[in-house]
């Protein structure tokens, strides 16, 4: 169980909607020292509250969904894709997205709010999406491994784009509606209990570097693919 203080963190996100940056500031300020956010495995951790920890894993999908629009971007033959990069992006999507965070909301977050009659019709959209994007990711999967024999990439582009279309409002619904809600159909007790609950599966499933080393994969094809470089993306106006 965490302590006194991060029980209220977590209550006064998940029931009073204030920002993530807003608690981590009034979290460094009452324990009088700050907690460096590092990327990489091995990194002290900062404790997060279940909308958090779901809204991060959000940004990692949304982190390889730019990398499948930088393969798209790469032509129509297949010989100009960077096809083992992809495939790597589709492992972290169906490992980390599709079997992990997908998992958690399914078994742990919209039965509450199937439960407790809120939400219930977008719950309903959201769990079809998850199926539906599963059978695209399965789509990818195949055509990679058909890629040597493939005479044009049309129709593996059009599964990557089908799969970047949903997914975009997809997480944006869920991190916009269904999370900061999460507070309000989870009791206290049981609220920080989830949050312990997810970190233990995080573990379980990506071993000690958990989170952080799912997102050291990520940059690492980022680096690969020339699209890591934050700073190269700012636009120069003329």
């Amino acid at each position: 169980m965490i302590g006194d203080y991060d029980l209220s963190r977590r209550d006064v996100i998940g029931r009073a909607g204030l920002s993530a940056g807003t608690v981590l500031a009034a979290t460094m300020a009452a324990s009088g020292k700050e907690k460096a956010a590092t990327e990489g495995p091995g990194k002290e951790e900062v404790p997060v509250t279940p909308p958090e920890d779901l809204m991060r894993e959000h940004a990692v999908l949304s982190r390889l969904l730019l990398i499948y629009e930088r393969v798209l971007a790469a032509g129509t033959r297949p010989a100009d894709w960077p096809m083992s990069q992809l495939a790597e992006a589709v492992r972290l999507i169906r490992t980390f997205i599709e079997d992990y965070h997908e998992k958690l909301e399914e078994n742990h977050i919209f039965p509450r709010f199937q439960k407790a009659g809120r939400l219930t019709d977008l719950t309903a959209v959201l769990l079809q999406q998850h199926q539906a994007g599963r059978q695209v990711t399965d789509a990818i999967v195949r055509q990679i491994e058909q890629a040597g024999s493939l005479s044009d990439t049309k129709p593996l582009a059009n599964n990557l784009a089908a799969f970047i279309r949903m997914y975009r409002p997809h997480a944006a619904r869920e991190s916009t509606v269904l999370f900061p809600q999460i507070g309000a159909v989870v009791p206290p007790k049981e609220y920080d209990e989830m949050g312990d609950k997810f970190e233990e599966i995080e573990h379980q499933k990506f071993g000690k570097g958990g989170f952080e080393g799912v997102v050291e994969k990520v940059a690492e094809l980022e680096k690969s693919l020339g699209i890591y470089d934050l700073a190269s993306l700012t636009p120069i106006t003329r």
